[in-house]
């Protein structure tokens, strides 16, 4: 089975994005990798903490899906040059540097996941 590498998965990650907003802790994802799409998402970990997937949504095109509700049928699509925006509901993050692992299952390739560590102001 082929794999994609950590390293290139983290480029997922819009670097400065990470931020506090009225409706939790949030981050940007811009894929200019190649069109795919998850029919699982794992639950986000920030700081080591599972977050559970009930309080992670991510919105695309002014659509908001819980990750909880990813499936093969309703999957988590990265559509390339798009930017989709991932929120915690209800965390708040302290101000400097916190380090978030994001993970999914794509058919054919598996569990794929990355990491990335940002600050908030």
């Amino acid at each position: 089975m082929v794999t994609v590498p950590g390293f290139l998965l983290r480029r997922l990650y819009v670097k400065g994005s990470l931020k506090n907003s009225p409706d939790g802790a949030s981050f940007e994802l811009k894929n200019s990798l190649g069109s795919g799409h998850a029919k699982e998402l794992m639950p986000l970990e920030i700081d080591g903490q599972a977050v559970p997937l009930e309080n992670s949504h991510f919105s695309l095109d002014g659509k908001e899906t819980s990750f909880k509700d990813v499936s093969e049928k309703e999957p988590f699509t990265l559509a390339v040059n798009k930017s989709t925006r991932i929120v915690v509901k209800g965390k708040k993050l302290d101000a400097g540097q916190h380090k978030l692992q994001m993970g999914f299952i794509v058919v054919g390739l598996g569990k794929l996941s990355f990491d990335f560590t940002d600050k908030v102001d």
